[in-house]
């Protein structure tokens, strides 16, 4: 990427009154974030969304660039990489999400795409059988292979990060400021070996601080990176609770670790629980059941759907997305076909009516023949 292109991209997330899935429109329309900067008052007012008042906005804010150029030669000097959401690098899983950040600003040496991610969330002020319960999930886990996401937060999140780094697996924090700094200090060690074992990712400028509605961001972005959700305890008002309701929004499976009935630090946990939000884990071998990681799948000889079928367009697409798979997980299919999550889901449904797409546990998706 250009340090030009990067300038209007970074510009793109200051626009006042612009916020992420305005920017994607704007985008869509205009071509490119370049374009965005450069499309008369006239036109950007006849893109949906956008009236005189942001057309206006977007017309006058030139400036934005200055502090745009500023931030490429942040990024330049520290090597760290700017994924725009059209990047093949920017994390796949997340891009499904409406919401998702524009743009992101990571460091570090592991996929931000691979096979399985695990995000584990939980209180700032663990209990003992907190913290342990955290690293023997994450030990169990190893096997596996997944990525392990957290917040780097106290508690359970530097826990998760600290077990994933003793046991050799890639892990990331999600940061709620820029990575001009870490927050909390005390983690700055740790966040230096996830640099080399996982990474830093925020969607924060450098110079940003930690500031409170920055954490309901973040929070998102650990909910639409991962495929499963664990969280170990949790009081009533927990930060996450917001996660794990976000992650409810994005499709996600998630899980809870159960508590006794009279702890305040597992209220979250058992309320996720009760009301069905979260499926009930006692060990990773749950969650990996569950997730249908558990065995390598023989891939069975390709058949030919049956003609007789009379498919739409975009059940074909769905079909060919498959090509030499037999298995797919719902997010693969919305990144090969480019459906949103709820077309997916309406589309799947109708293939699986007509036998011709079988539901597995774990989101997963497999072609009957």
């Amino acid at each position: 990427m250009s340090p030009v292109d990067l300038t209007y991209q970074i510009g793109l997330t200051l626009l006042n009154g612009v916020g992420d899935v305005l920017s994607k429109n704007l985008v869509a329309y205009c071509g490119s974030a370049e374009q965005v900067f450069k499309t008369g008052k006239t036109q950007l007012e006849k893109i949906p969304g956008i009236g005189s008042y942001t057309a206006n906005a977007i017309f006058k804010s030139k400036s934005v660039l200055d502090i745009a150029e500023n931030e490429v030669k942040f990024i330049e000097e520290n090597k760290i990489d700017a994924l725009f959401f059209t990047d093949k690098n920017y994390p796949q899983r997340l891009k499904n999400c409406p919401d998702s950040p524009i743009m992101l600003y990571y460091k570090g040496n592991a996929s931000l795409n691979p096979d399985k991610i695990v995000a584990v969330v939980g209180t700032r002020t663990p209990s003992v059988y907190g913290k342990a319960v955290t690293e023997k999930l994450v030990q169990d886990l190893v096997e596996s292979g997944c990525l392990v996401v957290s917040g780097l937060a106290y508690g359970i999140d530097i826990t998760s990060h600290k077990a994933a780094l003793d046991n050799g697996l890639d892990t990331v924090g999600v940061l709620a400021h820029g990575l001009d700094r870490i927050y909390p200090s005390a983690h700055a060690a740790y966040a230096e070996k996830m640099i080399s074992q996982g990474g830093l990712l925020t969607e924060f400028l450098s110079g940003t601080n930690p500031d409170k509605e920055n954490f309901p961001k973040r929070n998102r972005i650990v909910a639409g990176m991962c495929d499963a959700l664990v969280v170990v305890e949790s009081k009533r008002g927990g930060g996450s609770l917001i996660t794990a309701t976000i992650a409810n929004s994005y499709n996600k499976d998630i899980f809870a670790f159960p508590g006794k009935a009279n702890d305040v630090l597992s209220e979250g946990c058992n309320g996720l629980i009760k009301s069905n939000r979260a499926s009930l884990i006692e060990s990773a071998a749950d969650l990996l059941y569950i997730m249908n990681w558990t065995n390598d799948v023989k891939k069975p000889q390709a058949k030919q759907i049956p003609m007789l079928l009379n498919l739409s367009s975009e059940e074909q697409s769905i079909i060919n997305a498959f090509e030499d798979k037999q298995q797919m997980h719902v997010d693969e299919i919305c990144y090969a076909t480019n459906f949103s999550i709820s077309k997916t889901s309406t589309y799947l449904l109708q293939l699986e009516f007509s036998n011709v797409i079988k539901s597995l546990p774990g989101k997963i998706y497999q072609l009957v023949h």
